[in-house]
């Protein structure tokens, strides 16, 4: 009886921590948030924009100071496709510097012990060896068309590394491949390519199976993670220390985007024709993330891209009515 009440002792004490998740309304934010209750932690606090700026590094430190969480993880950024990323190169590098920095240092400065740092495959070369290793790290150039999101990314890596190297905390950066899931942006100027692809498809599934007509050539190859997946890996970092600095967060499979839209196709119900528009550009031909070092540790991904598709389209549904349309002014 005793070792069972240490045990129920040490599991209300985890559970009780307080965490707090920076962007917990996002897609991975709130997916984040889910996982955690499910789990059982009692403890999780959050601040919408419109509560906190997080680009204000005064007001951060100020909920550090007065909320004192022990654990904080960082899923908040400013996000886009290529469209975005293109026309406004400097609001995606210095917001996204400012808000990863103030969360970082803050932290730092406030003693907490383990940050999750979430970024993205976009800060790998884009010619980088196939599968993208974590030691790919700056040996070559990025894609011009996201490497103002990259290059703050990487500094936010660098810093929990620096932090690591200089103070022994428990400081680690998880990137994730090309995300899709519930509570995604399904706008057709800022969103992603499969999000984009399934508002395209259903709308002209409703206008009568009319055409889709899609960016590039569908040759380029892709991965991609339902975003309940990457929670259940940030709950693994949350319950486990991890020995390096930096992990992969993928399925380590890849398709073609012809293949994705012929499967969103398929799952949408879609029945008219795909055109593809190659006089614009493709992006990086391959992006495969080699996911061996976290899978060592001992996560892998459960959800297959089909199930999950039809998850997220089921989601889209349930919820169209009450989805933002955003404008490329405010980005």
């Amino acid at each position: 009886l005793f070792m069972i009440a240490i045990i129920m002792i040490n599991f209300f004490m985890n559970r009780s921590t307080k965490i707090y998740i920076a962007g917990h309304k996002g897609m991975v934010g709130s997916s984040v948030w889910r996982a955690l209750e499910k789990r059982g932690y009692t403890n999780l606090i959050g601040f919408t924009s419109r509560e906190l700026d997080l680009r204000d590094q005064q007001a951060v430190l100020d909920l550090y100071k007065e909320q004192k969480p022990a654990i904080v993880i960082d899923a908040a950024a400013k996000v886009g496709g290529i469209l975005a990323n293109n026309n406004y190169p400097y609001n995606f590098l210095m917001e996204n510097i400012q808000i990863q920095n103030n969360l970082i240092d803050s932290a730092l400065n406030s003693g907490v012990e383990k940050f999750i740092f979430l970024g993205s495959s976009c800060i790998y070369p884009k010619f980088a060896p196939q599968p993208i290793k974590e030691e790919h790290l700056l040996t070559n150039s990025l894609e011009p068309t996201n490497e103002w999101y990259a290059i703050a990314k990487i500094t936010g890596v660098k810093a929990c590394q620096a932090i690591r190297n200089q103070y022994n905390k428990d400081y680690v950066s998880l990137m994730p491949t090309n995300l899709y899931g519930t509570h995604d942006n399904f706008d057709l100027l800022s969103s992603h390519v499969l999000p984009a692809m399934l508002r395209k498809f259903h709308e002209a599934t409703l206008k009568g199976n009319t055409p889709v007509k899609l960016w590039g050539s569908g040759t380029p190859m892709r991965e991609f993670l339902f975003v309940d997946d990457l929670a259940e890996a940030i709950v693994y970092a949350i319950e486990n220390r991890l020995p390096e600095h930096l992990y992969n967060i993928g399925t380590g499979k890849d398709i073609t985007i012809k293949e994705l839209a012929e499967t969103i196709q398929k799952v949408v119900g879609h029945k008219g024709a795909i055109v593809w528009d190659d006089t614009k550009p493709d992006g990086t031909p391959r992006k495969l993330m080699d996911v061996s070092k976290m899978k060592e540790m001992g996560w892998c991904y459960s959800t297959e891209l089909e199930e999950g598709i039809e998850k997220t389209y089921q989601w889209f549904l349930e919820n169209i009515a009450n989805l933002k349309e955003v404008k490329l002014e405010n980005i």
